[in-house]
């Protein structure tokens, strides 16, 4: 109604709908806001302008920027407050940035990724003893942020050769517990469900000398993912022989060199994917130990020729694997050849990971840390985090994870 501002139940009323305009058309929100703003307070105005804002943000639209200056001060959400860092990185604006890191909470300001983006700013305005020590504090640890630090100092990621140690008592430890048994009986059974929920329960309260145990079991019955949750569990910084397992060699390789693809890559995605469990499904009806979907499983045979393939082909590990790296090699071969581009792409599609490029070159780690879904942002840096780390191991020699994610190509519309 003409007369909404009012009274306070109008005006909220009027917000509501601003906001929700906001997400079916955001220029429309923009055009409504504009004649609307004299009839809102400021507070209602800066609302509207941090709603607007973060689905600029998501749309890599660069009015995100204009945006979040206008809410200005205004109380934003945690999502808000992190868009607002990847807007400027996005622009590559290092003041802007570090401006946006400080207006983060004070835990938030202690997670890696922003410890990590801190540091960068800070080297970006040549304030580099500040952006070292920065980045010693997340240095060598082995994840995505912890590699890329490790890097700005010139210390590329490597991982301490050998198995981890355990005694014949310890083994036995876990070779003799009850509920790891019955455990182990469950899977055998092929009862998965009840299998992972016994050995899960079996795990609680344990230290981390029992936990490496029960992960050297299971991987001694060859049930992967538990081996490499359960190290995890014990170690996540260590025991990278356990938690970085390469199973199936003998049915991946071949198919690995037949495609032309880096080994590493492949079993950095293959871990994210499934864990190397044969029967894995997903609530989307991905399957086996590549995830494929059935409808990119029927469009990659028709591709490669592959002659009677049907749905159940999936469950066969050796299809899955031949119809995985063939559609991995597919879409890095239209994606740059770029493997960044290409794991945004095989978890979110070739066509998104397209339309995430910007209009001019683009930072490796800066295109993934601007991704606008949270499940394939994640995805891609597990993927290539894991990549470094299968390459430090089957290699042998450090690891640059900077260098791997290289630059993104502008968008051809763009150039």
């Amino acid at each position: 109604p003409a007369n909404f501002a009012t009274n306070r139940g109008g005006r909220e009323l009027a917000l509501a709908a601003l906001v929700r305009l906001v997400r079916e058309d955001m220029p429309g929100a923009h055009v409504r806001l504009i004649r609307l703003q004299d009839r809102l307070g400021a507070d209602d105005r800066a609302y509207v302008y941090s709603a607007l804002a973060l689905r600029a943000s998501w749309a890599q639209d660069r009015m995100a920027r204009d945006w979040f200056s206008a809410a200005g001060d205004i109380p934003m959400t945690a999502e808000q407050r992190a868009w607002r860092v990847r807007s400027a990185l996005r622009d590559n604006d290092w003041n802007a940035v570090l401006g946006a890191i400080e207006r983060l909470n004070a835990d938030e300001q202690q997670q890696a990724e922003w410890i990590y983006w801190r540091a960068r700013s800070l080297a970006g305005l040549n304030r580099r003893a500040e952006a070292e020590a920065l980045y010693a504090r997340i240095a060598g640890a082995p994840h995505f942020y912890g590699m890329l630090a490790g890097d700005e100092l010139g210390r590329p990621f490597v991982v301490s050769p050998g198995a981890t140690a355990l005694s014949a008592d310890q083994l036995r430890l876990a070779e003799d517990d009850p509920g790891l048994r019955r455990a182990i009986a469950l899977f055998q059974l092929d009862m998965r469900t009840e299998a992972v929920r016994e050995w899960n329960w079996s795990l609680r309260g344990q230290d981390e000398v029992f936990r490496l145990a029960a992960s050297r079991l299971a991987l001694k019955y060859d049930i992967f993912d538990r081996a490499i949750n359960t190290a995890e569990l014990a170690n996540p910084k260590g025991a990278f022989d356990l938690r970085f397992l390469t199973p199936y060699r003998d049915l991946i390789e071949p198919q690995v060199r037949s495609q032309g693809l880096d080994m590493n890559w492949v079993y950095g995605l293959m871990r994210q994917e499934s864990r190397f469990v044969v029967p894995a499904r997903s609530s989307s009806g991905a399957q086996g130990l590549m995830q494929v979907m059935p409808a990119t499983g029927k469009w990659v045979a028709g591709k490669i020729g592959m002659s009677g393939y049907h749905q159940g082909l999936l469950a066969e590990p050796n299809t899955n694997v031949q119809l995985g790296t063939s559609y991995m090699r597919l879409i890095l071969e239209d994606l740059d050849n770029h493997p960044v581009l290409a794991s945004a792409g095989y978890n979110a599609g070739p066509g998104r990971a397209k339309r995430w490029r910007d209009a001019r070159p683009l930072e490796g780690a800066i295109y993934v840390e601007t991704i606008p879904f949270d499940e394939t942002r994640d995805y891609v840096k597990k993927v290539m985090a894991n990549t470094v780390i299968y390459a430090a191991m089957l290699d042998g020699q450090p690891q640059s994870l900077k260098a791997r994610l290289g630059t993104i190509a502008p968008r051809p519309d763009a150039q």
